[in-house]
């Protein structure tokens, strides 16, 4: 999947938006990574434990789940949430890893970060580095938790380049959408509930994350997919109190519904599709076909948006020219702003044939042939 790298100065917002009271949020489309609203979504906030989404994705990268992992003095004195896991006690990393996502144990968190990192503080340098690599370039990590520092800090919009990432691959899907979990260290069982309510309140709900810290309020990342569809939405300080703990779920709720009602998906180009000819010189092809070498599905504005396939390729090149060479690129504009591009491919070959070739096809065939055999000589039309 290609990841759209955007800036806020490309985002249109599409009219009648949601009333949301989170400080920072964020509605993307999954597959295009198209924003089709936000509110604040480059400014720097906490994001609690919805950083726990990048922790598990290290994990799920990085680490066997089958490993046994001893808890330490510093995980074991993790604040709550947490497992209530003891010194030196031994458990699956598997069961951690469903501890952090599914009831947000900080415990497990820290357990987690110095078996794969060998620090905590490894393990965030870690993550960071992830986070800037795929995009989400104003996101630090200092904790695995998602527990306040001055420095652990996100945007709605690297947030939602996070949960982009991360749902793209299976094992983090199937992880948030386990109900429950049962696992057993050397000393006892843990039950492990999902506390995400959006899976029992939102139709068609995948995930993500909850969180909550005194600094960020409360948080959530969401997921929901119909048809074909799926939108992820992000809230960073709905709230605070009872109000904002019911408030993360009401505004993700109201993004989602904004979503479905006002967009659809669009096929802007087809693999395949025609992209015209281009004229080819010194050859005796005088011109190959063109055809666009991807498939471009966008969401669109039901109400109506300006879409705009512009072709840019060169009037013409020189041969030789091999079949599926890229030799330019289709460019797709949404009410006169640039979103992204799908490759122009040549769908044959043209030789080359001029004199240089001609004499150097001559040249091959008398050391091929011998110099007792004849050799026809064929000279290039002019």
């Amino acid at each position: 999947m290609k990841v759209f790298m955007l800036t806020c100065a490309l985002w249109a917002i599409a009219a009648a938006s949601p009333n949301v009271e989170a400080t920072g949020a964020v509605l993307i489309e999954m597959d295009s990574g198209r924003v089709l609203w936000e509110k604040n979504s480059c400014q720097s906030l906490a994001m609690a434990s919805t950083t726990k989404i990048m922790t598990a994705m290290i994990v799920l990268e990085q680490a066997n789940l089958d490993d046994i992992v001893t808890v330490s003095k510093r995980a074991a004195a993790a604040p709550r949430v947490k497992m209530d896991l003891s010194v030196g006690e031994e458990i699956p990393l598997r069961g951690l890893l469903y501890a952090l996502m599914l009831q947000s144990s900080n415990d497990a968190a820290v357990a987690i970060a110095e078996h794969v990192g060998g620090s905590v503080e490894e393990f965030c340098a870690i993550m960071t580095a992830r986070a800037h690599s795929i995009g989400a370039i104003n996101t630090t990590f200092e904790t695995a938790s998602g527990l306040d520092t001055d420095n652990h800090y996100s945007t709605a919009y690297d947030m939602a380049l996070i949960a982009r990432y991360a749902l793209q691959n299976p094992d983090f899907v199937t992880l948030i959408g386990t109900p429950e979990f049962i696992t057993v260290s050397n000393k006892r069982t843990y039950n492990i509930t999902n506390k995400n309510r959006l899976l029992n309140e939102y139709a068609g709900a995948i995930g993500v994350k909850t969180g909550f810290t005194n600094k960020a309020g409360h948080c959530f990342v969401g997921a929901v997919r119909r048809g074909d569809m799926q939108l992820i939405s992000v809230v960073l300080a709905s709230g605070w109190g009872n109000k904002g703990r019911e408030q993360k779920w009401v505004d993700t709720k109201r993004l989602m519904d904004y979503g479905f009602a006002n967009f659809e998906m669009l096929e802007i180009v087809t693999a395949g599709q025609d992209a015209g000819t281009l004229n080819i010189t010194r050859t005796r092809t005088p011109m190959v076909a063109l055809f666009y070498g991807g498939a471009i599905t966008l969401p669109i504005n039901k109400s109506g948006e300006d879409i705009v396939l512009d072709p840019h390729f060169p009037y013409q090149m020189p041969a030789p020219v091999e079949a599926g060479t890229q030799v330019g690129e289709g460019r797709i504009y949404i009410d006169g702003k640039y979103f992204t591009s799908v490759p122009i491919l040549t769908a044959t070959s043209a030789a080359r044939h001029d004199l240089k070739t001609s004499i150097e096809k001559v040249i091959k065939a008398f050391f091929r042939l011998g110099t007792s055999q004849e050799v026809e000589i064929i000279l290039p039309e002019f």
